[in-house]
């Protein structure tokens, strides 16, 4: 781990001094002096013209859909969905590896030093991860398609993917991934659940992300999604519950009672048509703690957080006819520290003691001018294009917009991709 400090940053409103200390920021002050002897142990940046802020933390995506990416467009979810299980179908642990490799560099391009994967050989993606020097939570995924057959192939992997996790590091964990209620019966939902209590592992579950998913499941089981796990008391603080768009006031109250995570993946939502009145105040006013996902490439095209957050805002300001919905310290909120609380990861604030999870913003850019307010340039005005570096667990992964191994990534997910589609 490198020692950096960054020279006059604007961090918050103010101008200051960001001193790293292999992971973690140790001192923000107006005037920073290294003694001779740190001079030798410390890089200094000049940082005039830049600001810093958290590193995104994606709580939803799949990762390896980079390789999807504008397939089978304007089709809806669940046609879809059959359109891309044929492609994955076909994904090896080669295509697996260049696919997180290609969403990693891309993430880092757009300011993400964490993310939470749900697809498939979750240990390759791991390595993947790992050579790229980001952050990863990676659910192992049960679905079974109701077929209870499956069961005792899932749950054996899953074990055996926990017992590799146990030397992965720091960096990376795992978590154990639940389709959706409607991919996965009751009796593995509930096997799920106890294996993440026992190994105090968060779960990872679409819900609600349709009306129809919503229809089939008073139908088949008189009652929602979330009533149903509710029964089957699949529900808890460690339920990181992925789309969250059709809810029930007794849907929200749910969430609240039992500390659900709901994570809000809007371009996904919108491209899919699956829903665009995401209830952003009515969980908020519950205390349910909400995050920020893109969802796949397949879905949502990029894997762009700052987008994301612009997207969102403005749906909300809309839909609600209300321009202070979603105000711009809630934003940036939501796209960083509440995702790093929900994975337990001391991160999401440029705070001493945190661990140096940094992005770095070039505000000598024409989308700063005036710099009236950082956050709204940032999130209104300017594109991720402006996110000039970005550090990660103390450790420059990219910088002046470089990232390692740029082109090896992209030429290997060409070829790659040449062999999926033939």
């Amino acid at each position: 781990m490198g020692n950096i400090l960054l020279k006059g940053i604007l961090s918050g409103e103010k101008i200051n001094d960001i001193l790293i200390k292999g992971n973690r920021i140790e001192q923000i002050r107006d005037n920073i002096i290294l003694t001779p002897e740190q001079e030798k142990e410390y890089r200094v940046l000049d940082c005039s013209g830049k600001a810093a802020i958290p590193g995104f933390v994606n709580m939803h995506t799949h990762s390896a859909m980079t390789l999807t990416r504008g397939y089978k467009e304007d089709t809806v979810l669940q046609e879809w969905l059959q359109h891309i299980w044929a492609v994955e179908a076909k994904m090896d642990e080669e295509a697996i590896y260049w696919g997180t490799r290609l969403a990693c560099l891309e993430m880092i391009k757009t300011g993400t030093t964490c993310f939470y994967d749900q697809y498939w050989m979750p240990q390759t993606a791991m390595e993947a991860v790992k050579e790229m020097g980001m952050r990863s939570v990676h659910a192992f995924v049960a679905l079974n398609l109701k077929d209870e057959s499956k069961n005792g192939a899932i749950m054996e992997g899953m074990e055996k993917m926990y017992s590799q996790s146990r030397s992965w590091g720091e960096m990376h964990r795992m978590s154990v991934g639940v389709h959706a209620p409607y991919t996965v019966s009751d009796n593995l939902i509930k096997w799920c659940t106890d294996f993440a209590r026992e190994k105090s592992l968060t779960v990872h579950i679409h819900m609600s992300e349709t009306e129809q998913e919503n229809l089939d499941s008073i139908i088949l089981n008189g009652c929602t999604p979330f009533e149903h796990l509710e029964k089957l008391d699949a529900l808890g603080p460690e339920t990181i519950a992925a789309h969250c768009v059709w809810l029930s006031e007794n849907d929200m109250d749910i969430m609240a009672k039992y500390g659900v995570t709901a994570v809000h993946n809007v371009n996904s939502n919108l491209k899919l048509a699956s829903g665009s009145r995401f209830k952003y105040n009515e969980l908020k006013e519950r205390g349910v703690r909400i995050c920020l996902g893109t969802d796949g490439c397949g879905s949502s095209n990029n894997l762009d957080m700052r987008e994301a957050m612009k997207t969102a805002a403005l749906l909300q300001k809309g839909w609600r006819r209300d321009p202070l919905a979603l105000p711009l310290n809630e934003l940036l909120n939501i796209a960083t520290a509440n995702g790093a609380e929900a994975i337990g990861l001391d991160a999401g604030k440029i705070e001493e003691g945190k661990l140096a999870d940094i992005a770095i913003i070039d505000i000598d850019n024409y989308a700063f001018v005036p710099n009236l307010d950082f956050l709204s340039n940032l999130v209104y005005s300017a594109n991720s294009s402006c996110i000039e570096s970005l550090i990660c667990n103390g450790e420059m992964i990219m910088e002046k917009r470089m990232v390692k191994s740029e082109r090896e990534i992209i030429e290997n997910a060409r070829r790659v991709c040449n062999k999926l589609y033939k």
